[in-house]
């Protein structure tokens, strides 16, 4: 169910964020054959997920913890794995965090001073220009994603993934956007039996 419901996630997302544990043992089984974060950047990619942001979490229970050398190695490791995979690992930030303690999620971490910030390289999607990107916190790494463009003013295209009856509310499509505007009121037509119906509300 995971895998599934991961799926269906990672097909409308623009950016993913590979929560890669650093903790003893933990790294050792994700990144083993058929761990769990070979399983997900494969999936990502595969899905047409172009932009990434590795997030080196648990870095308060490494050992000695917020080890340095920890740090590096599985960088090294998952650099090397997602290059294999397809991404740019210089336009992929390496953040390491601890979930639990707060360090650089949202603010600069004061465990961490050897770490002097990620930065990354990438063309440009709008001016075609390298460009290089510079942080220290997730939120920074979050923030400098590159939102893609949106052929908002073409005709609605909205593919369904599934079709919910619920009692009291009615029947609810879900699925994704491709192109144009959806809002509440609009008139849209289903295809190929062109029935059409009024948009009550749109909700994420």
């Amino acid at each position: 169910d995971f895998i599934k419901n991961m799926i269906t996630g990672t097909s409308q997302a623009d950016c993913a964020i590979l929560i890669v544990a650093a903790g003893v043992g933990e790294f050792e089984a994700g990144i083993s054959k058929n761990g769990q974060t070979r399983e997900h950047a494969l999936l990502a990619y595969t899905l047409g997920v172009k932009q990434m942001i590795v997030g080196v979490n648990k870095m308060d229970s490494t050992a000695p913890p917020y080890s340095q050398a920890r740090y590096e190695e599985i960088k090294k490791e998952v650099s090397s794995y997602i290059k294999k995979v397809g991404y740019n690992p210089e336009a992929v930030a390496f953040v390491p965090i601890s979930g639990w303690a707060g360090d650089n999620m949202i603010e600069e971490s004061n465990n961490m001073t050897w770490f002097k910030g990620w930065n990354i390289k990438r063309k440009n999607m709008a001016s075609k220009k390298e460009e290089t990107l510079t942080g220290c916190t997730l939120l920074q790494a979050l923030d400098a994603i590159e939102p893609p463009n949106r052929p908002t003013e073409k005709p609605l295209r909205l593919p369904l993934q599934d079709v919910y009856k619920i009692g009291g509310i009615g029947t609810v499509p879900v699925g994704r956007v491709e192109t144009g505007v959806i809002k509440p009121g609009m008139v849209v037509v289903f295809a190929p039996n062109g029935v059409s119906t009024e948009v009550k509300s749109v909700e994420m």
